[in-house]
């Protein structure tokens, strides 16, 4: 995305972070994890990045789009390259919490109640068709998201780490599908969409094998402890007080935007903060530059923005924005 131009006053000149010219062997993984998952989703480069951005941040992804176009294959891709113990839960109206969570059997062998795992005890959880669940089984993910914990019967354990929840929803104007509330939507760092693929892309994948055939054949590029030293490296990456200022400056037009009903949190700054390290991370600098913020900043609040007529939506009040708030 190229830089907005200057709202308030021309920018002063913006020095460059560094370029990591000696990238070590997690980097060149992480290279190799992408340009695989660019084999198995043709066409769509930038949300692959995106998609491996918001895993580096410690965030959760909300991809929403019309079925057929990728979701659950990106899910099962990210999982498969990064070598992570996946579980898929499907959404439907009757799923109950414990299904998800987890229950306590009575064992006759052992006369005593034994809890047993549900399914979000796995290091990737898919949570398919979200939004066709009902609020309250879509809320049993809640704590799990914030908090990496489940409280189930009174007791409280941990969830692995690393633990990252790909949600997909579809679109609110079809059949069966309940609004996430707006405390769900915040727990997502990301909220992406896939759309249909370029024509170039489109006949490649009419002409090469399926899918399903090539996901099955796809190696760990990464594994968990190498994804958690990347993890660890995002939040190193450093932010200069000058970009701090250009986050600052881009919460407060939020709040003051005649556009929308409410701006963004504190919580918010703080995701698009991570976000734009760990992008920064991705394109191989030491230090976050504009570009990194402009990068994921509509995936990264469009879903939290609530426009003030309900026939608007959030991504173009996002972008709006972006292009009025001046560099610092």
């Amino acid at each position: 995305m190229p830089l907005a131009p200057p709202g308030r006053g021309q920018p002063l000149d913006w020095p460059l972070a560094p370029i990591i010219t000696d990238p070590t062997r997690m980097t060149h993984a992480l290279n190799a994890a992408l340009a695989a998952l660019d084999g198995i989703i043709l066409g769509k480069q930038p949300q692959l990045r995106l998609a491996m951005t918001c895993l580096l941040a410690r965030g959760h992804l909300l991809i929403e789009d019309i079925p057929g176009v990728g979701k659950t294959t990106l899910a099962l891709a990210l999982a498969r390259v990064l070598g992570l113990d996946f579980q898929r839960v499907q959404f439907t109206s009757d799923l109950l919490p414990a299904d998800i969570l987890g229950v306590s059997i009575f064992e006759a062998s052992t006369a005593a109640f034994r809890f047993h795992r549900g399914p979000v005890f796995a290091q990737m959880v898919l949570a398919d068709e979200v939004n066709r669940a009902s609020p309250k089984t879509q809320s049993a993910l809640l704590e799990a998201m914030e908090e990496r914990q489940v409280t189930v019967e009174g007791e409280t354990r941990a969830l692995p780490d690393p633990f990252f929840v790909i949600a997909t929803q579809n679109p609110a104007q079809q059949i069966g599908v309940f609004a996430l509330p707006e405390s769900q939507l915040d727990r997502f760092l990301m909220r992406l969409s896939l759309g249909y693929p370029p024509v170039a892309a489109e006949r490649a994948l009419l002409m090469e094998r399926e899918r399903r055939d090539l996901l099955a054949e796809l190696s760990p590029s990464l594994h968990p402890p190498e994804l958690l030293d990347l993890q660890r490296a995002s939040r190193e990456v450093r932010t200069a007080p000058a970009l701090i200022d250009y986050i600052l400056a881009l919460l407060r037009a939020t709040r003051e935007h005649a556009g929308l009903r409410q701006g963004l949190s504190p919580r918010a700054g703080l995701a698009l903060r991570r976000a734009a390290q760990a992008h920064a991370l991705i394109e191989g600098r030491s230090a976050v530059i504009p570009e990194d913020v402009q990068a994921v900043f509509v995936p990264c609040v469009a879903h939290r923005l609530m426009p003030a007529a309900e026939a608007d939506g959030g991504a173009p009040r996002a972008e709006e924005i972006l292009a009025a708030v001046a560099i610092p």
